[in-house]
C-alpha cells in the first residue's frame, strides 16, 4: 500500500492507494486546507494517525520546483525537504516530485472514461505533454523511449507570455503594468482569469452591472458559461484562446505526437467551452507547422484523482528504494 499526496496552493489531498493487477485502487482519501497547517509534515502525520495501516512508501506531488529532494512551494509559505519529512513521518521510502510530474505519471493509470477528446485524431506511440491550469499553471512532458514513457518535470508555466494579435498585446501591457514580468501563469490559472476579466472590464466601462464576486474565478466562469454577463463570456473566450495557443506551443516543444492532455481543476469545469472552436483554432494556428498540430490528439482529463494516481504510480515504480525525489 502506498501513501500518495497531491499538494496544491489551497488544498492537500492524501490517499492510501493499492497497486493491484496492474491497476491502482484508491482505498481512502482525505482533503486538508493547506493554509491552515505549518507544513506538509503536520498534514501527513494527522492523516497517518487516523489510519490503521502503515504504507510501504510515500510520494507527494507538490506545486513548485523540486531540486535534490527540496522544494519551496509556489503558493504556500513552506519549504519541504525529503530527509526531514521522511524522518517526521517515519517513512524512509518517501519521494517528493513536482505536481505536474505526478500528473504525467498518472496518465498511464487512466481509462478511456477519464478522457474527453477535443479532436478526432488516432493515438499513436510518441512523446506526450500535459498542461494544467489551476491555482497556477503546470506543464510537463513524457518522452517515448523503448516502449514506455519517461517523465520530464517542467516550470514552463512561468515562461514569458507571447501575445497573439492586438487584444492580447493590450492584455500583456495591462499585466506588465501590474506585475512587471508576465508569464503564462498570470493568465492561465484561476487568478489569471480574474486578471483577464479585470482587463476587459477596464476597456468596457459601459458593461452591465456585475452581480457576482469578481475576485472569484469560478464565479466568472459560471457567468460566462450561463451567458449572464458579456464581459465574463469575453474573458473566458480570451482565456481559452491563450490556453489553446500555449498548449500548441507545448506540443511543439515536446514534439508531443502521442497526445496533449489538459489537466488541472479548471479544464473539466469549462469543458463545454473547450469543445467549441476557439481552443483548437489557437492550438493548430502555428503557420507552417499547422499540419503537425492537426495530427496530435488533444484530451481533457476528467478524473480529479490524477495527481494521486500519478504519485502512487511513481512511488510504486521508484519509491520503495528510498530515492530522494530529485527533479
Amino acid at each position: 500500500m502506498i501513501l500518495a499526496g497531491d499538494i496544491g496552493g489551497t488544498h492537500a489531498r492524501l490517499a492510501y492507494v493499492e497497486p493491484q493487477n496492474g491497476h491502482l485502487h484508491v482505498l481512502s482519501e482525505r482533503i486538508f486546507p493547506s493554509r491552515q497547517y505549518r507544513g506538509l509534515g503536520d498534514i501527513v502525520s494527522e492523516f497517518l494517525s487516523s489510519q490503521a495501516a502503515q504504507p510501504e512508501a510515500a510520494c507527494f506531488g507538490i506545486a513548485g520546483p523540486v531540486r535534490n529532494g527540496r522544494v519551496e512551494t509556489s503558493n504556500l509559505p513552506w519549504v519541504i525537504e525529503q530527509p526531514r519529512l521522511a524522518k517526521q513521518i517515519a517513512m524512509p521510502a518517501t519521494l517528493l516530485i513536482n505536481d505536474l510530474e505526478a500528473n504525467a505519471w498518472g496518465i498511464a493509470a487512466l481509462g478511456s472514461s477519464d478522457l474527453v477528446s477535443l479532436n478526432h485524431v488516432s493515438s499513436s506511440p510518441g512523446n506526450q505533454a500535459v498542461i494544467a491550469p489551476g491555482t497556477g499553471l503546470g506543464e510537463a512532458g513524457l518522452y517515448w523511449s523503448r516502449g514506455s514513457h519517461q517523465i520530464l518535470a517542467s516550470e514552463g508555466g512561468h515562461a514569458d507570455f507571447a501575445p497573439r494579435g492586438e487584444l492580447q498585446t493590450a492584455l500583456l501591457q495591462f499585466l506588465e503594468a501590474r506585475y512587471g514580468h508576465v508569464s503564462y501563469e498570470r493568465i492561465l490559472s484561476g487568478p489569471g482569469l480574474v486578471n483577464v476579466f479585470e482587463f476587459l472590464s477596464a476597456r468596457n466601462l459601459q458593461a452591465p452591472a456585475v452581480t457576482f464576486k469578481t475576485s472569484d474565478p469560478a464565479a466568472i466562469s459560471n457567468a460566462a458559461l450561463d451567458g449572464s454577463h458579456p464581459i465574463a463570456a469575453q474573458a473566458l473566450d480570451l482565456w481559452i484562446s491563450v490556453y489553446g495557443a500555449e498548449a500548441g506551443n507545448l506540443a511543439l516543444k515536446f514534439m508531443a505526437t502521442g497526445g496533449v492532455y489538459l489537466a488541472g481543476g479548471i479544464s473539466p469545469k469549462i469543458l463545454p467551452r473547450l469543445q467549441g472552436p476557439l481552443f483548437m483554432q489557437a492550438f493548430i494556428d502555428k503557420g507552417r507547422l499547422r499540419p503537425l498540430l492537426e495530427s496530435i490528439p488533444v484530451h481533457v482529463i476528467t478524473n480529479d484523482q490524477l495527481g494521486l494516481l500519478g504519485a502512487a504510480r511513481c512511488a510504486s515504480e521508484t519509491g520503495r528504494n528510498g530515492d530522494s525525489g530529485k527533479s
